[in-house]
């Protein structure tokens, strides 16, 4: 039977050889835009995101386009994205408070990032990694939560506190690619769909 710190070695070892330059993947030229792309990232297709923010970015080119925008039709710009009323919502809400308490800044701390409309601590996670090489903890997506159980990391199904057991088990150097590997694990290997999993190469790792 293998120790929790030894199968946290053997994850991690695993998923830098199969992944070793697993990244984000959502398209933008800003910090803004990124912000925008991961909000619109939840419940839905990196792949989707990246079509709908091809047209979106090229429409509105600044923050004060996001500040002016009708909230109708900006519904209608991100409608595929699904729940786009309350992107849309958040994301217009997220441009104002941005512009008017943050002098058109993305806030660099996960206290004022989460005082955001539409941004929880996974997406200031990712916000403040990929943004400004800021790492504070560990961007918890549906990969890494039903992944990270599988492996037997943690026993919970809410984020947060599967970022918990994350950060107290992993080294922090890991805390920024961890997700990105998990999440191409997750892709290329060992998809939500009901397969078997015991042709995924980490569980045949993690049987000793």
């Amino acid at each position: 039977m293998l120790t929790l710190q030894k199968r946290v070695e053997i994850i991690l070892k695993e998923l830098k050889r199969l992944f070793p330059h697993a990244k984000m993947v959502l398209k933008y030229s800003n910090n803004w835009e990124l912000l925008v792309s991961v909000i619109l990232s939840a419940q839905c297709t990196d792949k989707m995101v990246n079509k709908v923010t091809e047209k979106l970015f090229k429409k509105y080119k600044t923050l004060d386009d996001y500040v002016k925008a009708p909230l109708a039709e900006f519904e209608k710009d991100i409608h595929s994205t699904g729940f786009y009323h309350n992107k849309a919502k958040n994301i217009l809400a997220t441009a104002k408070i941005i512009k008017e308490h943050f002098h058109g800044e993305i806030p660099r701390t996960m206290k004022e990032l989460i005082t955001l409309k539409g941004v929880a601590r996974k997406t200031a996670n990712v916000v403040l990694g990929n943004a400004y090489g800021i790492i504070e903890g560990i961007a918890v997506d549906t990969h890494v939560i039903r992944l990270t159980k599988l492996w037997g990391l943690t026993k919970h199904t809410d984020p947060v506190k599967i970022e918990q057991d994350l950060m107290k088990l992993l080294p922090k150097e890991e805390w920024f690619r961890f997700t990105y590997r998990t999440i191409e694990y997750g892709r290329t290997y060992c998809i939500a769909k009901k397969h078997e999993h015991g042709k995924c190469p980490m569980t045949k790792l993690l049987k000793g």
